[in-house]
């Protein structure tokens, strides 16, 4: 990917928590980063501008998916190799390899989980502030009574004893998360026999986000987390997302029904709501 010196620079703004205007970021990265929810549209009249919405997750995000900004200076500031003696001193490779260093994804829980991984038996049971990556996943093995929640959100996923009471209380459950973003996570879904509960934006890119990672792959075992009061979470939503995301998902229509009423209050409502807010203050 051409990576330019304007780019760098309004990546680096998004990091220091500033609002830029739209048009200084690359229209396929910018779309890219409003889909993952992980910048929000700040409208100042006819003028249109970005703003990270949580610095950390961004940060991940950027250096996990794209390689040319993987390396931080001791400012702070992305790094550019523009040749290839520069990219072989920060990547390692002049080529910069193709192949992912580090497949797997993450996992977490609040409670005990026992698991399997490469025939020995293993406790899932972070604690406070830490979660687990798991790279072997082909040979990672859960219980099948355990229930498997995706987590879309970074700051919800590492926040999830907060959030206990969105859950059953009576089965285990193992959070994992999709990010580095890749396969890994759905090819070990299409493995195991578990139950699979999406936990996302309630939001139509959130909506579409499930149906085409997990619901498609995993019909019969997919569904999509709808709390109890989102009807009065929705009708106090952003109606500024639903407006950014309405061109894009206009004739979208959920092929999974159990979706119908989420989709027909977000449109009734014009508003969306992001997961983050059911996380509870200390």
């Amino acid at each position: 990917m051409r990576v330019s010196s304007s780019l760098i620079k309004s990546l680096q703004s998004l990091l220091n928590g500033e609002n830029i205007a739209a048009s200084r970021l690359r229209l396929d990265i910018q779309q890219t980063l409003l889909e993952e929810g992980l910048v929000s549209v700040q409208s100042h009249g006819t003028r249109r501008g970005l703003r990270a919405v949580n610095i950390s997750a961004l940060h991940e995000f950027l250096q996990k998916n794209y390689e040319e900004f993987r390396c931080l200076d001791s400012e702070s500031e992305f790094m550019l190799a523009s040749d290839r003696a520069g990219q072989a001193a920060v990547s390692g490779n002049s080529k910069l390899r193709e192949e992912r260093s580090c497949p797997g994804f993450m996992v977490n829980s609040y409670e005990p989980v026992s698991t399997t991984l490469n025939g020995k038996s293993f406790t899932v049971a972070p604690i406070e502030g830490m979660m687990l990556y798991i790279a072997d996943w082909e040979h990672f093995i859960v219980s099948e009574e355990v229930l498997i929640v995706g987590v879309e959100n970074m700051e919800n996923f590492r926040q999830i004893r907060r959030q206990r009471c969105l859950f059953p209380m009576d089965v285990p459950i193992l959070f994992v998360s999709r990010y580095p973003q890749s396969t890994d996570l759905r090819q070990w879904l299409m493995k195991i026999p578990n139950q699979y509960l999406h936990f996302g934006d309630f939001d139509l890119a959130g909506m579409q986000i499930y149906e085409n990672e997990f619901y498609k792959y995993l019909p019969d075992r997919a569904s999509f987390m709808i709390p109890n009061d989102i009807v009065e979470r929705i009708k106090n939503g952003s109606s500024i997302r639903f407006n950014n995301q309405y061109k894009k998902f206009k004739d979208y229509t959920p092929s999974d029904s159990r979706l119908f009423d989420l989709f027909h209050l977000i449109h009734h409502y014009h508003r969306c709501y992001d997961q983050e807010g059911y996380i509870l203050s200390e």
